[in-house]
């Protein structure tokens, strides 16, 4: 039976030549400068001030992953809006990550751009706010993708040993075997689909269990 198309979508172009062996077989060093930066972004504060009894306290507290959601539940919720450059912000972050976490799982050797798509290619809808979110949903979904996350435990416990795998094919035949990059790949995909539907909260449609588009 064919499969309905999510409306999250992630591909990543198969490298179909030689690879670079010395930057795979490095790839946990060279990897160091934009895994620095990206946990920059995760790592922004946000930080309040306010005053007692004469006196100003300040209080910084972490950003999270550098995905924004509680700003969006909230506005969701309450005033049934999405405001696009959150949206924005949100599949930026998430895209990039992505370009980084496919340069580390070896399916590239394409050093990760900050701004450019590349070889990654993350497809996820503006929500309609308003007609296309229900407003009480966001407050479960996180509950609601419990089993996704048992599943997704053990499925990236396979990634850890396919890129194990392909660490040492890409060394000895400069190759990255096909069925190695199509399992990462659909674990990737996967945990975008739940992302966005339990944290940055862009879609209504429960994830599917499936690593195909």
């Amino acid at each position: 039976m064919a499969t309905s198309p999510y409306p999250v979508q992630l591909s990543v172009d198969y490298p179909d030549r030689q690879l670079n062996r010395l930057t795979s077989a490095l790839r946990i060093f060279t990897a160091i400068p934009i895994l620095i930066l990206l946990g920059a972004l995760a790592g922004n504060n946000a930080s309040a001030t306010w005053s007692h009894g004469g006196q100003t306290t300040t209080r910084s507290v972490g950003g999270g992953i550098g995905l924004l959601f509680l700003a969006p539940l909230l506005m969701i919720v309450f005033r049934q809006k999405y405001p696009r450059w959150w949206y924005d912000w949100n599949v930026n972050v998430l895209a990039f990550a992505n370009r980084v976490g496919a340069y580390c799982l070896l399916l590239t050797d394409v050093y990760p751009a900050t701004d450019e798509e590349q070889s990654v290619h993350l497809a996820v809808p503006y929500p309609d706010a308003k007609e296309g979110l229900n407003r009480w949903l966001p407050l479960i979904k996180w509950l609601l993708a419990i089993p996704h996350y048992i599943l997704l435990f053990f499925l990236w416990v396979g990634v850890i040993v396919a890129v194990i795998v392909a660490w040492f094919a890409i060394l000895f035949t400069g190759r990255l075997p096909r069925g190695l990059f199509d399992y990462i790949v659909g674990v990737g995909r996967w945990a975008n689909r739940v992302i966005a539907y339990a944290l940055i909260l862009t879609t209504d449609e429960y994830p599917p269990f499936r690593l195909s588009p």
